[in-house]
């Protein structure tokens, strides 16, 4: 029995995971946002608010703890300039997960692993059922609409100046220049 042992093996030896989940935070670093199954998200994120604090207290000892762990140069360098100042102020809870529901080839339960200050915007594939639309894009497409009716009339408004001043230009041109005969020929066959 397993008493009181906090550790998610996810099936692989020590190294193995250790390495999957030092990935997985670099992913959600660099990306700030990665999708992956329940079990790796819950804990990938016992790592990554572990790295948030060392990046606010932000010293050379706990950098270089930070890289030993996650093995990425780059990521630190985003985690300790990028994110830490930006929870400076919060406590905890760095991360969130949304779960997603069941991957379609095993059935494994899949979520997101993100920060917490990052908007969540649903898909709308994944909220509104086929052939409907949900009430956010509804609104969203209505606006678009509204913003586009004017911009229409602008610029057929401003297709119609430019038609009329391209037809003021050629009636100036044709008056001030010296036509040849040939030209004069075109020109008369056009008028007839």
């Amino acid at each position: 029995m397993r008493h009181r042992k906090q550790t998610a093996k996810l099936g692989r030896k020590g190294e193995h995971r250790n390495m999957m989940l030092a990935n997985l935070v670099c992913s959600l670093i660099l990306h700030r946002r990665v999708k992956t199954t329940l079990a790796k998200a819950k804990a990938a994120r016992s790592l990554a608010e572990k790295m948030v604090t060392f990046a606010k207290k932000g010293t050379i000892h706990h950098r270089r703890l930070a890289v030993a762990r996650l093995h990425q140069e780059d990521a630190v360098r985003i985690l300790f300039k990028e994110i830490a100042p930006f929870y400076k102020d919060r406590p905890g809870g760095y991360t969130r997960i949304i779960k997603l529901g069941q991957r379609r080839g095993d059935a494994a339960p899949m979520a997101i692993l993100e920060w917490v200050e990052e908007p969540y915007v649903p898909s709308t594939s994944t909220t509104a059922p086929q052939g409907e639309e949900s009430p956010v894009t509804a609104s969203s497409k209505e606006e678009g609409s509204e913003k586009e009716a004017p911009s229409a009339e602008a610029s057929q408004s401003s297709e119609s100046k430019t038609e009329s001043t391209e037809s003021e230009s050629a009636t100036n041109q044709e008056s001030n220049v010296d036509s040849s005969p040939a030209q004069e020929e075109e020109q008369g066959e056009k008028k007839e």
